[in-house]
């Protein structure tokens, strides 16, 4: 089963998401769109970063996922 890790760092405004491991990213890549995105050596997304992100009036993230098939 794969894992999605989502951490809130509320002082810096941003929120990250990985659904690699962390300890693979390679290189990051600015979208230009205060999006980061972390990649493996072969050149694979495993991971977001949003700047400037926040949550107004509640300290809780509700996450949902949906699974498509490619």
């Amino acid at each position: 089963m794969a894992q999605v890790k989502v951490f809130y760092d509320e002082a810096a405004k941003t929120l990250t998401v990985w659904f690699g491991n962390p300890a693979d990213e390679y290189v990051s890549e600015e979208t230009g769109e205060e999006v980061i995105l972390m990649k493996d050596r072969n050149g694979k997304v495993i991971g977001f970063e949003k700047l400037n992100f926040t949550i107004a009036n509640s300290k809780q993230i509700q996450v949902a996922f949906e699974t498509v098939v490619a």
